[in-house]
């Protein structure tokens, strides 16, 4: 009989990815004395370390590694046929996977939500979020089921996109930003003797997009467009940030729009999908998320 199960396999996954065993008892909805036990039966069983012990921390010994390795895969294989036979049985997935544009909260999607979890039809939603070309990607590398990003996607993804919104930027600084007192529109060597903040793109294999960022400029780059907000309202930098999100930041005088010689268009936002994998539960979502989504959406 085999001593690796798939359950076995989903134990380490999860320690690994939380780095103790109490990190993963609460993944798993255990117990950590459980989790130690089977981590101690199934070393045993192997006959060799998974993990090395540092107190509460944990890491994985090479053998853990590879196990880990090949053990994803495994695991994402099993998910697949699950959902395969579900949707055979029933035409419902085992699992949606949303995921979204950092700009836009998770909280903007859960009155869609409450309607999703009201059909009971067993399918488990994910939602995850990403940032610039990391949600195309999270689409194309099959880590998501259904998109909403910013930005046109890139070419020959296998993709069907609708355009559900878009939101106007607008250039800020503080009210005592050197720029603040040139009093004309801003050149883009103006721009260049300041420090800009930007958004880090979450892509990890496509390239990454920048957006309002000049060739050699000096940046502090953040996770988020509300991090970069922060750190502009912070005086700490210059740049464009949706009209939508700073709104109160507008109206107090924390941030002050600045006209510039080179505006940044519109961002539109898409709505994405792969046609083959069209279950039920990506029919209701597809559906029900074709609408214009911003700024309406956004609470700010």
């Amino acid at each position: 009989m085999l001593k690796l199960t798939l359950e076995a396999i989903e134990l380490v996954d999860a320690i690994a990815r939380h780095g103790s065993f109490a990190g993963a008892s609460e993944r798993l909805h255990k117990v950590p004395s459980t989790i130690s036990y089977a981590v101690g039966k199934l070393e045993e069983q192997l006959g060799l370390a998974l993990f090395t012990r540092n107190g509460p921390r944990v890491a994985l010994t090479p053998a853990g590694q590879e196990l880990l390795k090949e053990g994803r895969w495994l695991l994402a294989s099993a998910r697949q046929l699950e959902s395969r036979l579900r949707q055979i049985a029933t035409g419902f997935e085992s699992e949606l996977r949303l995921v979204h544009d950092s700009l836009i909260p998770t909280s903007a999607f859960s009155d869609d939500i409450a309607a999703f979890e009201a059909l009971n039809c067993g399918t488990r939603l994910r939602i995850g979020c990403e940032t610039l070309t990391g949600t195309w990607e999270a689409l194309r590398e099959g880590r998501a089921d259904l998109i909403v990003a910013a930005g046109e996607g890139p070419a020959g993804g296998g993709y069907k996109a609708v355009a559900v919104g878009s939101l106007d930027f607008v250039f800020c600084v503080t009210a005592t930003h050197p720029l603040a007192r040139l009093g004309r529109p801003l050149t883009p060597a103006d721009l260049l003797e300041h420090t800009a903040v930007v958004v880090g793109d979450g892509a990890r294999t496509l390239s990454d997009r920048t957006v309002g960022l000049l060739s050699g400029q000096r940046r502090i780059t953040v996770p988020s467009m509300q991090a970069k907000i922060a750190c502009q309202a912070a005086g700490l930098g210059h740049g464009f940030v949706p009209r939508a999100c700073v709104r109160v930041e507008l109206h107090n005088g924390i941030l002050v729009e600045l006209p510039v010689q080179e505006p940044r268009p519109d961002e539109t936002f898409w709505l994405a999908w792969k046609p083959e994998h069209r279950g039920e539960a990506l029919k209701w979502w597809c559906q029900r998320l074709n609408r214009p989504l911003l700024p309406g959406i956004l609470p700010y």
